[in-house]
């Protein structure tokens, strides 16, 4: 299941324009990849912290405060994308924290 290919919609504002997709071929490097789109802005906006930490509440948040968020992800035994919410992206980011925790 986690080596399926996962494209993620994201709008991060109400401006129409702020629209984008990320290409991934996992859901694993699909949540790696949203995790590193929140630590980019964590440093973006704490320039002179050298160690940032967050806890999976700071990342609700981040996402939550996206305009948009879903996940498309490939299902080889109907050959089609099925698309996935916000709410299944966090219970997702959770599995795959808690993965990496035990690691």
């Amino acid at each position: 299941m986690a080596n399926r290919h996962t494209i993620i919609l994201m709008q991060s504002s109400p401006n129409r324009a702020t629209r984008t997709f990320m290409d991934y071929d996992s859901i694993s490097q699909a949540m790696d990849g949203i995790c590193g789109l929140y630590e980019r802005k964590l440093r973006e906006l704490n320039p002179t912290i050298r160690n940032i930490t967050y806890d999976i509440g700071d990342l609700y948040n981040f996402v939550d405060g996206l305009a948009d968020l879903s996940a498309l992800v490939y299902d080889s035994s109907i050959h089609a994308f099925v698309p996935n919410d916000r709410q299944w992206i966090k219970q997702r980011m959770l599995q795959h924290l808690k993965r990496l925790a035990n690691r």
